[in-house]
């Protein structure tokens, strides 16, 4: 028994950091774009398209404002990188 809520508890640990990657002089604006990259064993890849200019045209964002990246790790097994960019 206590086998399976420690195989459970494992299972569902994850981890997640949020980064900032750069900011610039335009003022901070109301818009916000994502880009999301999500794949396994941190090579094979689905949705690779997690770049600064997909998050920003994904928000309709051509002032850069700032750049964060958000990585997300599920046992090494799942992982996922989003792109997060604000402006106007």
């Amino acid at each position: 028994m206590m086998a399976v809520v420690v195989a459970s508890a494992a299972m569902m640990a994850s981890c997640s950091l949020t980064l900032p990657v750069n900011a610039t002089s335009n003022s901070v604006g109301s818009k916000v774009g994502t880009a999301k990259a999500t794949g396994f064993f941190h090579i094979l890849f689905f949705n690779a398209d997690a770049s600064i200019q997909s998050a920003a045209k994904n928000g309709g964002i051509t002032k850069i404002s700032t750049v964060d990246v958000k990585h997300n790790n599920v046992l090494g097994i799942l992982t996922s990188y989003e792109t997060i960019v604000t402006g106007e």
